[in-house]
């Protein structure tokens, strides 16, 4: 016969650290159960901050002539979801291929790389990049946010408004990834 328990102090079902215990003709068996947690609007703020503050670091390291490539690479593979699901990203300054789907795509957008037109938007490199008005929306473990960003340039130029869409997802481990970016500059008459 096995029959569970819920953790010490917990009712069923609100156990706080995912922890069952099986009991298990007279053994006991503590298990950690392993649940994607829904997401809270902090770590989309969060997410968005580290980000941004990433994509600055990948210009510095540029202009240091230090690993700017492989600090990409890094960032690619922890924002993006290329790893446990389709991606949409299309980027602000793409017009000849302007859906980028795949990991190499979007690392060629950041750095350049294979896709002709990418200069490397990271590299730029950008002093300030804030997040002003945003929408989020929760979904349990799925988040919606749109608003507009703001880029400055290190040479103290103006800054440029850009409007954003990302849609995150998380990964078994919890981590909150980008599985839907979209920017573009508003439209002037």
């Amino acid at each position: 016969m096995v029959r569970t328990q819920p953790f010490h102090g917990c009712n069923r079902g609100s156990n706080p650290l995912g922890i069952t215990i099986l009991f298990i003709n007279k053994f006991i068996i503590m298990k950690n159960i392993q649940k994607i947690m829904n997401t809270t609007e902090f770590e989309v703020i969060k997410a968005q901050e580290m980000w941004a503050q990433n994509i600055i670091e990948i210009g510095n390291l540029y202009i240091k002539n230090e690993d700017y490539k492989k600090k990409a690479s890094i960032f690619v593979k922890k924002f993006y979801a290329f790893d446990i699901s389709e991606v949409l990203f299309k980027p602000t300054l793409a017009s000849e291929k302007q859906f980028r789907y795949t990991y190499d795509d979007a690392l060629s957008y950041f750095i350049g790389g294979h896709i002709s037109e990418d200069k490397g938007f990271a590299l730029k490199p950008w002093k300030k990049i804030n997040f002003g008005d945003r929408k989020i929306i929760i979904l349990k473990e799925l988040a919606l946010s749109m608003g507009n960003y703001f880029f400055q340039s290190v040479d103290g130029s103006d800054e440029v408004k850009v409007e954003f869409t990302f849609g995150y997802v998380k990964d078994k481990d919890n981590n909150l990834l980008i599985n839907l970016h979209h920017s573009s500059i508003p439209y002037t008459n």
